[in-house]
């Protein structure tokens, strides 16, 4: 992940402040804050002392992708669109691909 970031960074330079972050599962009353019964991924605006941060959900993703070689894709998708909800732009203009 580091070498997406590292990427991701170079492109969009008002990301060098962001964290990243991998927790296991969505704290309770995720659902509250997404349109997805089990969120994915979030971002957590910067706030007094505290960089904007964007956190992906590990086992929900490996639930919603069994077979490893989706799971990278499923990765990929969700740091895309909390990157470009992070930056207010569309997910094709972070990723046009």
């Amino acid at each position: 992940m580091l070498d997406a970031v590292e990427r991701l960074e170079r492109r969009w330079p008002q990301l060098s402040g962001v964290e990243f972050a991998v927790e296991e599962v969505p704290p309770p009353g995720a659902e509250l804050w997404s349109d997805e019964p089990v969120p994915l991924g979030r971002v957590v605006q910067a706030g007094p002392g505290e960089p904007a941060r964007i956190v992906v959900y590990r086992r929900p993703l490996e639930v919603r992708a069994p077979v490893r070689a989706d799971l990278g894709l499923l990765v990929h998708d969700i740091v895309v669109e909390q990157v470009a909800d992070l930056l207010g732009l569309d997910p094709e203009i972070i990723d046009p691909e």
